[in-house]
């Protein structure tokens, strides 16, 4: 699941060396927070925050399979 925020995210961003996904896992959910640099941040959330809609719609179904809840926080 990181491979496939990492392979979402880096082409959107002018600095794909900053983009970081840290991975947080509990018993009933499973946390991913990326980081990407302070002036990507626009690119990653997009107009009306559609973008990081779309990223989170791709992740969700991808992690649907799992018994977990998923969710994916983007930051700095």
């Amino acid at each position: 699941m990181k491979q496939l925020i990492e392979s979402i995210v880096k082409p959107l961003v002018d600095f794909p060396e900053d983009v970081q996904v840290n991975v947080n896992e509990e018993d009933q959910r499973i946390t991913f927070h990326l980081t990407v640099n302070k002036t990507d941040m626009g690119k990653v959330i997009g107009k009306q925050g559609r973008v990081a809609k779309a990223i989170r719609t791709v992740v969700y179904a991808a992690g649907s399979s799992q018994q977990k809840k998923i969710f994916l926080e983007i930051g700095e």
